[in-house]
């Protein structure tokens, strides 16, 4: 146990033991000294206690986020600010520069191409203002793990943490990295196809990189990704300007019978959304990070307000730039668009576009992690998650632990070069997650009518999300019966899961005791301690 009050550190060092069963905290102006026990543990009933030594901590070093208490806890380092530059980073990433070519496919068509992006943006800001209300009445991080859980109870917010951590988190991170990788190896393959090989290491090595920098500091992340917001901007602004000179230039082609060959099929419709919802992915994850967002209940909506009216118009103007320069058979033949679209018009000053589409696909993949490890930690904290998910490093104040068991998962991924799969395969499972949420909305309006709504929209809002989401989570079953059904399976796997690791209690001893080590034994790896 920790020393009791009268106890003073400067009179020599203090011993606490940490049991498997529970953790301690830091106490104020001390930092933890983990040693190993000279034996292993043993395989009895009682656990060998893990020996910390806590040490006086000098004041300049800012070693574990601490308030008047001395807790272990996350800091409240956001502002408005840097809320928009997550939010407009997330979103404004890979997406725009492999999606089109997934959404024109699917359509069929210039015109409904267009349309579908115009009703995504449109779809992701109705979204926006459903999480706006289920973020600050429910001011926790984890976002759609704890508006689930509020709502609907353990068995499906864990259901969304199981399929989040082993779905939608760690592919969206390697189709970031997959994206990065193939924009910056492309210029060295100009007439022939790219090896596997290559493009899945480079990716592995972006995915880990960034991975440390997350591990290391949040305020260096943050620091990168304005610097990579000038580069997504740069490109995206690039791309327009030249799109819309050329356009006005007279070149109107692509756009005559723009509605010719629309596809009549509802579900491949559907399918098309799923390109496009992944580009606009992120317009909720700032929710993921509520503890660390000062003033949550003004800057969380404000945030939102702010990027998702930019990125549609961002969005719209970008495509229809796309397709003033390349026809739509150009397009579907593309692996990158954006470089196709430099090389058709920019000749000579073409080679920035791959670095810049590059660049921004890594600063997509930054925050990306960043942001998902938090879902990760929150439902550790919460017991659905092993305890050493739930750590905090005492040295930089971030969640180590569930950002490398994030990267790892990505890592594996990365089988796969096929960017379009993975895009459908997570999309359908997000999106299932997502009515979930929203439908958890409408629940609490009616089972908790007095809840604290600091934020409330107009009833219509939410049925009219719930019904599209609908529609674009139940129709792709039978046009996409492989990508729907490993996500249904995944998901369902995840109930034996519960059942075995939550909600059994009374697990047998050798199960405790392979936990407790597993725990203090990432305790001593990461330097960490519970948070709270």
């Amino acid at each position: 146990m920790l020393p009791d009050a009268g106890s003073n550190p400067r009179h020599g060092p203090l011993l606490i033991h940490l049991t498997s069963e529970k953790f301690h905290k830091c106490p104020q102006g001390h930092r933890v000294r983990f040693t190993m026990p000279n034996r292993r543990i043993p395989t009895s009933d009682t656990t060998e206690p893990l020996t910390a030594e806590l040490e006086p901590m000098n004041p300049s070093e800012d070693m574990v986020a601490k308030d008047t208490e001395g807790k272990t806890e996350l800091k409240k380092e956001l502002g408005l600010l840097e809320g928009v530059a997550i939010i407009l980073g997330i979103i404004i990433g890979s997406g725009i520069f492999i999606s089109p070519k997934g959404v024109l496919q699917e359509t069929g068509s210039v015109g409904m191409s267009l349309i579908v992006w115009i009703l995504c943006g449109l779809l992701s800001m109705i979204g926006a203002l459903c999480y706006a209300e289920l973020g600050t009445s429910i001011p926790k991080s984890g976002g759609d793990y704890a508006y689930i859980n509020t709502a609907f109870g353990s068995l499906p917010s864990f259901l969304f943490l199981w399929d989040a951590n082993l779905i939608f988190v760690p592919t969206t991170n390697a189709i970031m990295g997959l994206t990065f990788a193939k924009y910056v190896i492309q210029p060295f393959f100009p007439s022939c196809d790219m090896p596997d090989s290559s493009v899945r290491l480079i990716a592995a090595l972006a995915i880990s990189f960034l991975t440390f920098i997350n591990c290391w500091n949040v305020r260096v992340t943050t620091k990168l990704q304005d610097a990579f917001m000038v580069t997504k901007i740069g490109a995206l602004l690039l791309v327009i300007v030249a799109g819309m000179v050329h356009l006005f230039m007279g070149n109107t082609q692509n756009f005559h019978n723009s509605f010719e060959g629309t596809s009549t099929e509802p579900g491949q419709i559907a399918v098309s959304f799923y390109s496009g919802i992944f580009s606009y992915a992120g317009w909720n994850y700032l929710n993921f990070m509520t503890e660390e967002l000062r003033n949550p209940f003004v800057n969380l909506p404000r945030a939102i307000y702010i990027s998702l009216p930019l990125v549609t118009m961002v969005y719209v103007l970008a495509n229809v730039a796309y397709l003033a320069v390349l026809t739509p058979s150009a397009m579907l033949a593309s692996d990158a668009i954006a470089v196709t679209f430099a090389n058709r018009l920019m000749s000579y000053g073409s080679w920035i576009m791959p670095i810049l589409v590059a660049l921004s696909a890594l600063g997509g993949l930054s925050v990306h992690i960043m942001t998902s490890s938090r879902l990760c930690f929150v439902g550790a904290r919460q017991g659905q998650f092993p305890d050493c998910l739930a750590l905090i490093n005492c040295k930089c104040n971030t969640p180590a632990t569930s950002l490398v068991f994030l990267g790892l998962l990505s890592l594996v991924y990365l089988c796969t070069t096929n960017i379009y799969s993975l895009i459908e395969y997570a999309s359908f499972v997000e999106s299932m997650f997502i009515l979930c949420s929203v439908a958890g909305l409408l629940y609490l309006r009616w089972k908790q009518p007095n809840m604290k709504r600091p934020i409330k929209v107009n009833i219509i809002i939410p049925i009219i999300f719930l019904m599209i989401c609908g529609f674009l989570v139940f129709l792709p079953l039978y046009v996409r019966p492989l990508e729907v059904g490993m996500g249904i399976l995944i998901t369902a796997s995840g109930i034996p899961a519960y059942y075995l690791f939550i909600y059994w209690e009374n697990k047998p001893q050798i199960i405790k005791r392979a936990l407790a080590s597993l725990t203090i034994g990432t305790q001593q790896l990461f330097f960490s301690v519970k948070g709270d």
